[in-house]
């Protein structure tokens, strides 16, 4: 393959991989479906600033910081898919003092991991 084939074969798979985390946040309706039924919304909310049970701080982080937070970085998708299904240590939180959980218990008993990484998408995309 030439050089020349070879950068638009990057540029189109770079363009494609662009779309399908645009058509991510496209279904927001879906997603938040999903997100309720899973009992993600119980200590998440989607927007930054929002306040958790009577006006403390939140649980867990918006899922707005969490894009925020890791936005660009790579492996996130992978690495917050984990962490839905199998939990995050009290001792390494990059959100202490910022929510009132100490961490986030695994899920995996509460949604399919094919919509773990899906709602995962979905988050990171709120960033965009």
């Amino acid at each position: 393959m030439s050089s020349k084939l070879r950068v638009i074969a990057v540029v189109a798979a770079a363009c494609f991989a662009q779309g399908a985390w645009a058509a991510d946040a496209k279904n927001d309706a879906e997603m938040k479906k999903l997100a309720s039924a899973s009992g993600c919304l119980t200590c998440h909310s989607i927007e930054s600033g929002k306040p958790g049970p009577d006006g403390m701080k939140p649980i867990g982080p918006a899922w707005e910081d969490v894009a925020k937070q890791y936005q660009g970085k790579p492996g996130a998708a992978e690495f917050l898919t984990r962490v839905v299904l199998e939990g995050s240590s009290p001792y390494s939180s990059h959100w202490k003092g910022k929510v009132s959980g100490l961490a986030m218990p695994p899920n995996a008993v509460a949604i399919k991991e094919t919509d773990a990484r899906s709602l995962v998408h979905w988050i990171l995309a709120l960033g965009r």
